[in-house]
């Protein structure tokens, strides 16, 4: 095994955009902004929730390359073509591995996912029991109260993570933001740690390797 930090991993964060001014925040490629009438080349975030979002992840994964996806604007709220638009992006641009802290219950949009997971080969991790998080083919995850943020499971087909994400000074964790985004954040960054080491680096691959790793009861701290 050996420590993973997420060196040559390309992770995308689809969420409000980033404050890369942040303590918490890393290095930050690039991004870019998919709504109407809304301008291309500003992630910056407004909102706070993709910062922590992104936060978490890199918290986990320093090393790996990332881009900030800004789908949310005034309200944590979108539409599906462009949360389509964005993984589009994410294909076009290599991508390894995008990060989806958000999910629709409308199974009318299910036919367009699908298309869009069946001709792609990166890793995509969402919210089970959602959109696109319930698809095959997707990194499903579900919030669980007693992991630790230093690990993640892995039980009936789902990852299980805490929903908690990087702790705030003199701020108690009940008054922190939380809840299943931090859940998929927190998975996302065991993925990325996974995904340096991982070969070959397919979305299958990856999540073997990440079913293995919980099985053996290894599932933290970036050994891989």
């Amino acid at each position: 095994m050996s420590l993973c930090t997420g060196r040559g991993v390309r992770v995308a964060v689809i969420d409000s955009g980033v404050h890369v001014g942040h303590p918490h925040i890393g290095r930050v490629a690039g991004g870019a902004a998919f709504g109407a009438s809304v301008d291309r080349a500003s992630y910056v975030d407004t909102l706070g929730h993709g910062t922590a979002v992104m936060a978490a992840i890199q918290e986990k994964a320093p090393d790996a390359e990332y881009f900030a996806l800004r789908v949310f604007h005034s309200a944590l709220r979108t539409r599906v073509e462009f949360l389509i638009e964005a993984l589009e992006w994410c294909r076009k641009n290599r991508i390894d591995i995008a990060n989806l802290s958000l999910g629709t219950a409308n199974p009318d949009h299910a036919p367009r996912f699908q298309a869009f997971v069946a001709g792609s080969n990166f890793t995509i991790v969402a919210a089970a029991g959602s959109l696109p998080g319930s698809l095959d083919g997707v990194l499903s995850v579900d919030l669980d109260p007693s992991c630790e943020r230093t690990e993640y499971r892995y039980r009936e087909g789902r990852f299980l993570a805490a929903g908690y994400p990087r702790p705030i000074p003199g701020v108690p964790p009940e008054r922190n933001l939380q809840g299943i985004s931090f859940a998929v954040a927190n998975m996302s960054g065991f993925a990325a740690q996974a995904c340096e080491v991982c070969e070959p680096r397919t979305r299958e691959a990856l999540r073997l390797l990440l079913i293995e790793q919980a099985q053996r009861g290894a599932g933290a701290g970036g050994n891989f």
